[in-house]
């Protein structure tokens, strides 16, 4: 899967437990509550294509892929010297 980075951290978050959840766009799309004929592509476009996504679709990808929400919005931790 292609993706355009936004360089937003909330979204690469996304991305990651994406890649990670070994779900296909198509299986993500359907949990996520899309319908089977749109599944794989809204689950693309929300992958690869939000930049800045709301909460509301945050927490049904969260459901999805069976992480926290809190997981997904938590700020980097800043490393201490």
């Amino acid at each position: 899967m292609t993706t355009e980075r936004t360089g937003d951290p909330v979204m690469e978050k996304v991305r990651v437990r994406f890649e990670k959840s070994g779900l296909s766009l198509h299986d993500l799309g359907m949990k996520m509550g899309y319908p089977e004929e749109t599944a794989r592509k809204s689950a693309w476009q929300f992958i690869a294509k939000t930049g800045d996504p709301r909460v509301s679709m945050l927490r049904r990808f969260a459901k999805a892929v069976g992480a926290p929400l809190a997981e997904l919005l938590a700020e980097p931790r800043k490393r201490s010297s």
